[in-house]
């Protein structure tokens, strides 16, 4: 199959080609450290929406960051073209960046990963950095498309501004920040009022930051969603079009966490989210 030639009409295809394809690497499933769900088809379903609402071309150079164990890597090396596209995951968990260092990077040299050894208390507890004072090891202007896929619901408020200005520096122009977050508004306290939320937050906390799970705060994080446009604004970003809204708080949807994607702010458009 060749990469290159993939579009969006031809995603179904490539969708059961890799579900089908018993030869791509998956790691133990002991190891996978990411969550719950299909590893495969989860990373199949997110391709979908990198293409179908990011945008993402086979031939951009792309950054995973908090790529875990590879889960969102996996069936970008068949939609990525190994000549012009590119990839760099970078993550905290060393053993996860192992595994995708041997299991992918060996057959898909235009894939690399790095360990970044910054502190959080559920997934790093001992590293040596803060993540409020990150800084990727990259270029500015390096990337088309930058994925953060469940990062922002395990870091505290100064760390998610800290992420969100590194995106700001790190993107080109005409590029494009894929993001899941937990979104507090309106709508969601309606129905966590009513008791259909499907994590712990509380509708009357006064935010602007919310854990799900007290007792460990890192494991589910949500924001209130002005709160953390703001953030991404502050590093010239903005948000294309509304959030595709996720399940996590009792509406219907067929995604679980919130989908923002964020692209460089003209003067023109400092007012919009």
């Amino acid at each position: 199959m060749q990469t290159k030639d993939v579009a969006v009409d031809r995603l179904d295809a490539l969708a059961e080609f890799i579900m089908a394809n018993r030869y791509l690497p998956v790691p133990p499933k002991e190891r996978n450290f990411v969550g719950d769900g299909d590893y495969k088809a989860i990373g199949v379903e997110f391709l979908r929406h990198f293409v179908s609402l990011g945008g993402l071309r086979p031939n951009e150079r792309v950054l995973d960051i908090g790529c875990g164990i590879g889960r969102m890597a996996l069936p970008l090396t068949l939609y990525l073209d190994p000549e012009s596209g590119s990839y760099e995951g970078v993550d905290i968990v060393a053993e996860g960046i192992a595994w995708c260092q041997r299991a992918i990077s060996r057959a898909y040299p235009n894939f690399r990963f790095r360990h970044l050894d910054l502190r959080n208390e559920l997934y790093n507890p001992n590293g040596s950095g803060s993540a409020a004072l990150v800084r990727f090891p990259f270029e500015d202007g390096s990337f088309d498309f930058i994925i953060m896929t469940s990062v922002l619901t395990h870091l505290g408020a100064a760390e998610m501004a800290a992420y969100a200005a590194e995106c700001g520096r790190l993107l080109a122009a005409n590029g494009r920040c894929f993001v899941t977050a937990f979104l507090m508004n309106d709508h969601a306290r309606r129905d966590l009022a009513q008791g259909r939320g499907r994590i712990g937050f509380k509708h009357d906390d006064p935010g602007p930051e919310f854990q799900g799970i007290p007792d460990v705060p890192m494991a589910a994080v949500a924001f209130e969603e002005n709160f953390l446009l703001a953030a991404f604004r502050r590093a010239g970003l903005r948000r294309r079009r509304p959030a595709r809204y996720g399940s996590w708080t009792g509406r219907k949807s067929a995604v679980f966490q919130d989908i923002c994607i964020f692209e460089r702010e003209t003067p023109a458009e400092g007012g919009q989210t």
